[in-house]
């Protein structure tokens, strides 16, 4: 089960090309922002985030990366990944494809 955005008080998102149903060919376009607070969820799909705002962390197979605006960062296919922050960041993201349409699951949002 996807978690809802009232259960997601600090954090706000929106699909800017499609919602990501089912199998999919092509990239899917969205923003992201974190009012103190992350989530952490498994990635069936490449995810590439592009700070805009704020300071990002994302923590992915033991290693650490701490971005600011105008920086990027991958997370490849298979992985467990960690986002977070501190005070506040906006990110576009890019997720796909996923021409198997497998689902992301194992979501965690927490707060900071």
């Amino acid at each position: 089960m996807k978690p809802t955005k009232a259960e997601w008080p600090r954090m706000r998102c929106r699909f800017i090309t499609a919602d990501p149903v089912g199998a999919w060919d092509d990239f899917i376009l969205m923003e992201w922002e974190l009012d103190k607070c992350g989530w952490e969820d498994f990635h069936p799909h490449t995810e590439t985030a592009f700070v805009v705002e704020g300071e990002l962390h994302i923590e992915c197979d033991g290693e650490s990366v701490i971005l600011g605006p105008g920086d990027t960062a991958r997370v490849n296919p298979g992985r467990t990944a960690r986002y977070s922050a501190p005070v506040y960041a906006r990110m576009v993201t890019t997720y796909g494809p996923n021409p198997d349409g497998r689902e992301s699951h194992s979501f965690r949002y927490f707060e900071i």
